[in-house]
């Protein structure tokens, strides 16, 4: 058995009964036939908590590579292979003067991982710029290509979550504008950070400062504290219960989505409403301080212990606001 310690960001002490480090697709395709089940695939290990050991092989996705596929005087489609970390990915583009990703900087995991959750910020989701996933049929061992539509994208949901352990993603392309100006500046934690810091007219690096400082402000670093950044998913309702409880709430907050009669409500203000923002148990594990959307692992927790704390939440929230919170992360 072997340690996953240092393969997850939330740091629990969980085995594996055996870690293969993937530099390049060969070694997969050369392991998976001789590989028994249960086997699991990680990148950055940034949305998974383990509750029990690993009795399989579990293989960590190192495969790096960033290409240009193609390119007009205003466009750019790149690759980038599913081993790269998400967020140098990001920096690499916004350094490049490409136009797209610098919403989503700082977001923990890989290249490979991002299109699983269609990883979301500031106004901005992976869908928004993603033009194709290369991925493995892990039965038939065979590449199979997905346009944007195929990957069936909706709130930190995809073809690949709904169909957990069944591909393995090779690479992702993504179509990115030419272009210094910051097009998605608007939503409101961003502006105000950018009106303080008196910019009009954000550039694409300027943007992903800001991004970068307002979440270094709210998140846990998980090389200090163990967590694996949003717990829960923010939940939507409908327009009707939502006005029942700003009855009881007035300064609930809201968010607009794509189905009109619907609202997106923050989960960290309905977990934060019910006391738990900071909430320690043993001084080992909680609820962050900063953000009550993240749990954390302070020293030594189990993912049986994180688990049962989110568990109490999810009871709490839905007694108090008739409301069912979801987990965004993976529980193993």
């Amino acid at each position: 058995m072997q340690n996953l310690k240092n393969y997850h960001t939330f740091g629990i002490d969980a085995q594996a009964k055996n870690i293969i480090a993937l530099h390049s697709l060969n070694t997969l395709l050369e392991e998976l036939p001789k590989t028994e089940k249960p086997f699991l695939c990680l990148g950055q290990g940034s949305n998974v908590l383990f509750c029990k050991d690993f009795l399989g092989t579990v293989f960590v996705n190192q495969i790096k590579g960033i290409s240009i596929v193609e390119e007009t005087q205003d466009t750019v489609w790149v690759k980038a292979q599913s081993g790269e970390i998400w967020h140098d990915f990001v920096m690499h583009c916004v350094e490049k003067g490409w136009a797209g990703m610098e919403n989503l900087a700082l977001i923990p995991g890989t290249v490979g991982a991002a299109p699983v959750q269609n990883i979301g910020a500031y106004g901005v989701e992976l869908k928004d710029s993603l033009a194709q996933v290369e991925a493995i049929n892990l039965d038939t061992l065979q590449i199979e290509l997905f346009d944007n539509s195929l990957c069936a994208f909706a709130y930190r949901d995809s073809f690949f979550k709904q169909n957990s352990g069944k591909y393995f993603i090779v690479s992702v392309t993504f179509t990115l504008q030419k272009t210094q100006k910051a097009q998605h500046y608007y939503y409101r934690a961003l502006q105000s950070y950018l009106h303080e810091q008196n910019i009009i007219n954000p550039s694409i690096q300027e943007v992903a400062n800001a991004v970068i400082a307002i979440r270094q402000s709210k998140l846990p670093d998980p090389k200090k504290i163990g967590n694996a950044g949003s717990f829960f998913k923010n939940p939507i309702v409908s327009k009707m219960h939502y006005k029942q409880l700003q009855k009881t709430y007035p300064n609930m907050p809201c968010f607009e989505v794509e189905q009109a009669e619907y609202i997106k409500v923050p989960a960290a203000f309905l977990i934060e409403t019910l006391g738990y923002k900071g909430k320690t148990i043993d001084g080992r594990y909680g609820v962050h301080a900063q953000q009550a959307l993240v749990l954390v692992n302070y020293k030594n927790a189990t993912g049986a212990e994180i688990y049962a704390l989110s568990q109490e939440i999810i009871q709490a929230v839905k007694k108090a606001f008739q409301i069912d919170l979801e987990r965004e992360i993976n529980v193993l």
